[in-house]
């Protein structure tokens, strides 16, 4: 394998391992759920218009964003309910 298909494929690479760290950082989506996840959002588009992802994983990053909102959503509402 040459450098030039080495080059994308790790810049793909630790682009989406930046975006699952931001996925993961559960204290960012607890604090500010509606902030985190425009953020998330904007970024899989962002890789996504710089053609480091297809389609398929842009709406995968999309479903897993929408379930990081819901799930904040969710215990946020458990810790509001358990007070």
């Amino acid at each position: 394998m040459n450098r030039e298909q080495a080059e994308p494929i790790s810049s793909k690479s630790a682009a989406l391992m930046r975006w699952n760290a931001m996925l993961r950082d559960e204290v960012a989506l607890l604090d500010k759920p509606g902030a985190h996840h425009k953020t998330l959002l904007r970024q899989a588009y962002a890789l996504h218009q710089d053609q480091m992802i297809n389609n398929a994983d842009l709406s995968d990053l999309l479903e897993l964003a929408d379930s990081a909102l819901a799930f904040a959503v969710e215990s946020l509402l458990d810790i509001d309910g358990d007070e």
